[in-house]
């Protein structure tokens, strides 16, 4: 039976270059000269640790990071920028979570919007991953149409089609 597997996930080195991208651009800008800004990625944990003087250099670095990395091909939606900078002495800090893997409710969520669409497919969580399985590929096609309409605020890569 042909069958596919969503993900979401993002590829550490893509993110790794845009981090480096961002950093190259910042330490060139004019309005960064003489200020201490810190941008480090932990590759482990996928977060990006932030930090300059102020509250607007810190929005102006994440405007930067989003730019750069749409053009790398991350999806702005992997960014959890929820967390608001923290003032620590004169430095803001601000840790940007970068979202890998499919959490157990998103994946739920997923399969929720596969069942609702009433196409003949079977979803199944696995770990960190949805698997589709159904008769035709057709059928698999509009499952991943489906998903991508639904914007379900995460980003979903289908990955591994066997027919």
């Amino acid at each position: 039976m042909p069958s596919f597997d969503i993900a979401s996930s993002v590829d550490v080195q893509t993110l790794d270059n845009a981090v480096n991208v961002v950093k190259k651009e910042i330490t060139n800008r004019f309005d960064f000269k003489a200020i201490h800004v810190l941008i480090e990625l932990n590759k482990k944990d996928y977060v990006i640790k932030l930090e300059s003087e102020s509250e607007m250099k810190i929005q102006q670095i994440v405007d930067v990071l989003l730019s750069r990395s749409i053009k790398q091909g991350i999806d702005p939606s992997a960014f959890d920028f929820s967390k608001e900078a923290q003032p620590s002495g004169k430095i803001f800090k601000k840790d940007v979570l970068v979202k890998n893997g499919l959490k157990q409710e998103d994946a739920k969520k997923v399969v929720k919007l596969i069942k609702d669409s009433g196409l003949k497919v079977q979803a199944a969580i696995m770990d960190d991953i949805v698997r589709v399985t159904g008769k035709k590929i057709d059928d698999l096609q509009d499952v991943i149409a489906t998903c991508r309409a639904g914007n379900l605020g995460f980003p979903l890569q289908f990955d591994n089609m066997k027919s």
